[in-house]
């Protein structure tokens, strides 16, 4: 599972990739993919990593598990593959840029590929997922696993921004120092809540304002 991450990802996470909780987790991923349809593809499962070397990370946006209908997860969290309709989640991120940053999105083009290769690490708390069955893989291991990536994150480099939307990535939160990094919160961007506070809370322009005030060049979102 581990071979498509870059050398600074593998340096980072050595210590957690050979412990046991990461080896039975393995066991099971394994064994789902064998066994049922399993999103997103083994090959896309550390995309995240894969797309934003740890040296070039600058804003982390954190998502819960997956898209679990077909087509849709790459990877990536709240991002689609070209071609495939936006999911409802990411269609209010785009509104909220247009609120925030005044400016147009192409709501027929959901790929986030672009963010990750400017920095943006774009990480499901749970990477994997069973076809039409959201939250089925959690609780299986890879809730240790990210958390371990987000306390490594804030402890090694400086002055990001974490940008936590919802309970499932606030409990996140606990593993960032609020010392050395930006951590806003909102609520999911999900039309269930998105009205409850996630429209109008402007985390896309307040993070190119501390990036610049680092001297660290803003995000084309």
């Amino acid at each position: 599972m581990i071979s498509s991450l870059g050398k600074s990802w593998k340096n980072l996470l050595k210590d957690y990739f050979s412990c046991s909780k990461f080896k039975e987790l393995g066991v099971f991923i394994k064994k789902e993919y064998a066994t049922k349809e399993i999103y997103p593809s083994p090959k896309n499962i550390f995309n995240a990593f894969r797309l934003t070397n740890l040296d070039r990370v600058r804003v982390v946006i954190m998502g819960q598990d997956p898209y679990q209908n077909p087509g849709q997860a790459h990877g990536l969290s709240f991002s689609v593959p070209d071609g495939i309709k936006l999911p409802p989640s990411l269609k209010n991120i785009y509104k909220e840029i247009e609120s925030d940053l005044g400016i147009s999105k192409d709501f027929s083009q959901g790929n986030l590929e672009s963010w990750a290769e400017q920095g943006v690490l774009l990480l499901n708390s749970v990477l994997t997922v069973e076809k039409n069955k959201p939250g089925s893989h959690a609780k299986k291991g890879w809730e240790e696993f990210t958390d371990h990536v987000i306390k490594k994150i804030s402890d090694e480099r400086e002055h990001l921004v974490f940008l936590l939307w919802g309970n499932y990535a606030k409990n996140k939160g606990s593993h960032i120092d609020r010392d050395k990094h930006l951590v806003l919160e909102s609520p999911h961007p999900s039309p269930f809540s998105a009205y409850s506070g996630f429209f109008g809370n402007k985390h896309f322009s307040q993070t190119n304002s501390y990036l610049k005030k680092d001297n660290k060049k803003p995000i084309d979102w």
